[in-house]
């Protein structure tokens, strides 16, 4: 996992195929709980109350900023759930598991 967190996301021109469900498949076991569905790769994470989840959703927004890269959230009380995918390739590219790692390092402040 220390090597994708290490990476950071580049650009991906319209064009670009997606990863293969078998590179998916491989790149997966390096975030633990996260599965693919629905044309995205998402994990849903709980906490104790509104307050831990606006500080996690505000993490997450500084590390789609830093990495131009913007996932799909759906907040609620106490849960978010987490959804990374590329719209330029039309799946699921190594962007999103780059950010999925780095919103998965958040779990270990």
């Amino acid at each position: 996992m220390s090597k994708l967190s290490e990476t950071t996301s580049k650009p991906q021109p319209a064009g670009t195929a997606p990863l293969t469900q078998a590179k998916i498949d491989e790149c997966l076991r390096q975030v633990p709980g996260w599965e693919y569905r629905d044309g995205a790769i998402g994990k849903t994470f709980s906490f104790r109350n509104f307050f831990e989840t606006m500080a996690f959703v505000n993490m997450v927004a500084w590390i789609a900023h830093r990495e131009d890269h913007h996932p799909g959230m759906l907040v609620g009380y106490n849960s978010c759930r987490v959804d990374w995918n590329t719209h330029s390739v039309g799946g699921i590219s190594m962007n999103d598991f780059i950010c999925a790692t780095k919103t998965e390092s958040l779990c270990r402040i």
